[in-house]
Order: structure tokens, then sequence, then C-alpha cells
């Protein structure tokens, strides 16, 4: 009795089931908005067809054979050996079966890897945790850092939508222009995956695997780093933003504009204000995972900040040479290529003054320069 009841409210559930939830039940691929995404969609559901069919006619003729050629029917197992048409059947239909399989998959995985002539080219380089994005034909580039506000990280806060999907600067693509991506890592194995793009390609040290991607609408696709590289896993995501080709090249205009007056701060004098507000937003965006927004660290695989002779100290040296280069052996990586003069000087006058530290003293980028420079 209580079974069907059971069942019968089944029904009523279903009903009742609100279409949000529903809609959340996906369980196929993505059709995606590429060429290669929308390749992979339809050759995936071809070979699922297929493998539909061969599971219906399988168990179809086991299903006919134990009803209707069962013992209890008078039936007798046939017993017989080295039946040529069998044999030949057996194993000519599986070929055929898998030639219909291997042409589309190979015309696609031919389309995947044609990554020549291509309009933008872009350089993307993983770090723990964060991507670098070069755009070799317009000689700029930038990193792009998640920035979910640490408050919602450790329950501070409510978690928005995008929670851990959101980034400061997303990678900007032109609409309906062929862009071939070369990726590689600065460190560990990362990958750069956005499945609406129909892209997938492990970044390797010491290698540049090769990918491309055609965009057919504009809109934000989101992917994140498929590789299991450390900690900060979860903290590296990817934010697409496709515009069309006019966007684009405004855009591209206002980075080239961009970076040279970013060059131009490295003469500036700053104020004490000035680099602890600038500093702040970067130690947040770059160091606070780790060392987190208190600078209390994680004991004793990543040490304080807060209270340490190296952000205390009346020399500064130590604590601009760290920064830059990083410490070998430790989690500490060199920042020195990942972020620019004055922003190294934001986030080390802030270290000296944050948490209680109050040394009093700010950094350059004047003295970070000529720490780089002598190495």
């Amino acid at each position: 009795m209580r079974v069907h009841a059971l069942w019968a409210g089944v029904p009523v559930a279903l009903v009742l089931m609100s279409p949000n939830v529903s809609a959340d039940w996906a369980v196929n691929l993505p059709r995606g908005v590429t060429e290669v995404s929308q390749s992979i969609y339809h050759l995936h559901m071809t070979i699922f067809w297929i493998c539909v069919v061969i599971g219906i006619v399988v168990f179809g003729v086991m299903l006919w054979s134990v009803l209707f050629h069962r013992k209890s029917l008078g039936h007798k197992s046939a017993n017989f050996h080295e039946h040529t048409l069998v044999e030949i059947a057996w194993t000519i239909v599986p070929l055929l079966i898998l030639v219909a399989m291997a042409v589309p998959a190979t015309a696609t995985l031919l389309d995947m890897y044609n990554t020549s002539k291509s309009a933008v080219d872009i350089k993307i380089t993983g770090y723990q945790w964060k991507w670098h994005y070069q755009y070799l034909d317009d000689k700029f580039g930038f990193f792009s850092v998640l920035s979910t506000p640490q408050d919602e990280i450790h329950n501070m806060m409510p978690k928005d939508k995008w929670y851990l999907r959101e980034v400061d600067k997303p990678l900007v693509l032109p609409v309906g222009e062929k862009v071939r991506f070369l990726v590689t890592s600065n460190d560990v194995i990362h990958s750069w995956w956005v499945p609406d793009l129909g892209v997938k390609k492990d970044a390797i040290p010491g290698y540049i695997n090769e990918t491309w991607a055609r965009i057919d609408k504009p809109g934000i696709y989101r992917g994140q780093c498929a590789e299991l590289c450390g900690q900060g896993h979860a903290f590296m995501p990817i934010v697409v933003k496709a515009v069309p080709k006019a966007d684009y090249d405004k855009w591209v205009a206002e980075q080239r504009k961009q970076a040279e007056q970013l060059a131009a701060l490295n003469s500036k004098t700053w104020t004490m204000a000035e680099l602890m507000s600038r500093g702040k937003d970067k130690f947040d965006a770059n160091c606070a995972v780790c060392h987190q927004a208190t600078g209390v660290g994680q004991p004793p695989t990543i040490p304080p900040l807060k209270g340490r002779p190296i952000t205390t100290g009346p020399d500064p040296s130590q604590h601009i040479y760290t920064v830059i280069h990083g410490r070998p052996g430790t989690m500490m990586p060199a920042f020195g290529k990942q972020l620019s003069p004055v922003d190294i000087a934001a986030i080390i006058t802030y270290e000296r003054n944050a948490w209680g530290n109050n040394t009093g003293q700010k950094v350059t980028p004047q003295e970070v320069l000529k720490a780089e420079q002598e190495k």
C-alpha cells in the first residue's frame, strides 16, 4: 500500500516542481557558440544515436530470445560453431559502424587542429592562480584575476551569482574572426577550458599548445582551469567577452593607450595614500588568497606578513627582492614578470603599513626598477 502511495505521489511532485529547478537538469553537452563546439556537439549526438540503435538491437534480440525461446516453451538450445556467414557478419558490421564513427570524428579533429589563417593571435599563460593574456599582434597584455571579494570566500557576506566565476579583466575577442590561442604555463600544469567555445587545452611549462575559436555571436562565456594546479585551483576562472569587430578595435586602442600610461606611472611621484590605496587592491587580487586579507597567512605552510621582520624591518630591500624573485622551494611565486613596478611598489608599501605594521615607509616604482636591474 505504501509503495502504491509513493508512486502515486511522483506525478504530483513533477507538476509542483519549480521550472527553475528542472531547468538545471542539463545532462547533455552545450551546443556552444563556435563552429568547433557545434561540430563537437553534432559528433557527440551522432555517436550517441548509433549507440542507442546498437543497444536497442542487441537488447531487443536478447529480450526476444529470453521470452520466446525459453525452455518452459519447449525450446532446446542450439549447438553450433564455425558458422561462416555469422562470423563474416559480426566482423563486417562492427567495421562499418566504426568507419561511420571515424569519418566525422576525423573531420572534426582535423578542423580543431587547423590553426592557420588566424586574424588574432593571443598567448595564454597560466600562473598560480591567474591567467595572463598577451595580444601578440597589438603588443599589449594583462593578467586576468579572480574578482570575487574575500568576504564572500570567507562567508562574511552573501555569495554573488558568479561566485568564483568573475574576473577583474575578461579576455575580449572579436565576433566572426578566427582567433588562435598559444597556451603555455609559467609554473605548473594548468588547462584553459571554455565549454561554450569548444576549447580545452593544457598549459604545460616549456611547451606551447595551439588551438583556435571563431565566436558566432556576442556575449560573455565562462570557463575555468580544468587541471588540479594547487591550493588556488578553484580561484582562477576564465571569462571571455565577445564583441563586434568595431567595438573590439576600439577596445584594443584603449588598451594600447592604457599600456603607455602604465609605463609612464613608473616615473610619477606617488604619495603614501595613493600607494596604500592601490596596494590594497593589488594585494587583495594577487596575494590575499595565500596570505589572507588580514595578513595572518596560513602557518606553517604560508607564513604571516603581520609583524614579521621582513615586513617591519628598517631596510625594505629584502622585502622587494622576495616579491620580485619569489622564494624557490616554497609557494611564494616571483611577481617580477607578473606585476608592473608600480603595482609591486604599492603592494610592498601596503604590506609594510597594514595590519599594525605601521613602518611609515613607502617603496617607490624607481626602487623596484633598480632592484629588477640589479637582480
